[in-house]
């Protein structure tokens, strides 16, 4: 049986791509779209990935309002496809309802936990990458003023922010720490003018080094920060390539490693909690040919000797999401 553009209801024009059998994986973005640049672009990156390798296919969806991902869900699940990857924490409630209606089939979700016997959830220590970020933010700043534009404020995004705090505060206790939030609906994640108005008022603050972790609204950071001509900072996916020589670095969150895991596995996917972290190269950061000339020998061991210090235990970064505070950033 062949996935043939079936419409996910009678005005939704969801489209389930063609050319993946009934038995092959399928993987489901959240709102912003494949090609992002960021999160999703990530997850899109791993399913590429474990597709070239294996010569394996793939089904996939994209979908417009939260409304469809229930049905989304349903309908790759009837049609057999296994596992069912969802990347992002807005599919945890509809996959809560779902998965025991589908209990031969394996789903995965990226960044929340679904409390089901046949569901792999897959989390990240962003608080940890986020904190090399933040030492190299710092580093780089010559007016000691760092700034974060988040997406919408929930407290994942928050615990990037905390995390990034932390690490500035590590190099310098006196910097100053900008933090804003685009917003507080999934609209946040794809306001790339909203993401500059935000940049454009931290510089005027004196700002220098901007950390976005907004999905699509980053693209609008890192743009008027180039423009500006203040470094910025990637994130999910390597963004350095955006602007060359801007982009300080970018924090990887290697959703395409969570993905083409699961891909991997197929059937056979483990199910229950995953964390990704420094330790195990679940997140850290980008240094490539568009940002080497950014970041110094001294900057580079200076992070490299605290990703090594987390990895063996000996320096905890504070997660935000353990108990909604800050001891370094007032939201």
């Amino acid at each position: 049986m062949t996935l043939m553009q079936k419409f996910l209801g009678a005005s939704a024009a969801l489209a389930l791509t063609a050319g993946a059998a009934a038995a092959d994986p399928a993987i489901l973005f959240d709102l912003g779209g494949k090609f992002d640049k960021s999160f999703n672009e990530s997850a899109y990156n791993g399913a590429e990935r474990w597709a070239q390798e294996t010569g394996g296919k793939y089904a996939e969806v994209e979908i417009q309002s939260d409304a469809q991902r229930e049905q989304a869900i349903r309908r790759f699940a009837e049609s057999g496809a296994n596992p069912i990857v969802m990347a992002g924490f807005s599919w945890a409630t509809p996959l809560g309802e779902v998965a025991a209606d589908y209990p031969d089939t394996k789903f995965a979700i990226i960044d929340m936990v679904v409390d089901a016997p046949n569901v792999r959830s897959v989390v990240f220590n962003e608080h940890e990458g986020s904190y090399l970020v933040g030492m190299m933010a710092a580093m780089a700043s010559e007016t000691g003023t760092v700034s974060f534009v988040g997406g919408m404020d929930i407290p994942l995004i928050r615990k990037f922010a905390c995390g990034y705090a932390q690490g500035a505060k590590a190099v310098n206790a006196d910097a100053t720490v900008i933090a804003n939030m685009t917003g507080t609906t999934p609209a946040a994640w794809n306001d790339p003018v909203k993401g500059s108005e935000l940049t454009l008022a931290q510089i005027s603050q004196g700002s220098d080094v901007v950390f976005a972790a907004a999905g699509g609204t980053g693209v609008g950071v890192l743009q008027t920060a180039a423009d500006e001509d203040i470094l910025s900072i990637g994130v999910d996916a390597n963004q350095n390539y955006l602007h060359p020589g801007e982009v300080l670095t970018s924090m990887m969150k290697r959703v395409d490693n969570a993905v083409y895991e699961a891909l991997t596995q197929g059937a056979d996917l483990e199910t229950g909690f995953n964390v990704m972290g420094v330790a195990n190269e679940g997140v850290g950061y980008a240094l490539d040919e568009f940002n080497a000339e950014l970041v110094s020998d001294d900057m580079k061991a200076a992070v490299d000797a605290a990703a090594a210090e987390i990895s063996a235990g000996n320096l905890v970064v504070h997660d935000y999401s353990s108990d909604e505070s800050c001891p370094v950033l007032e939201f």
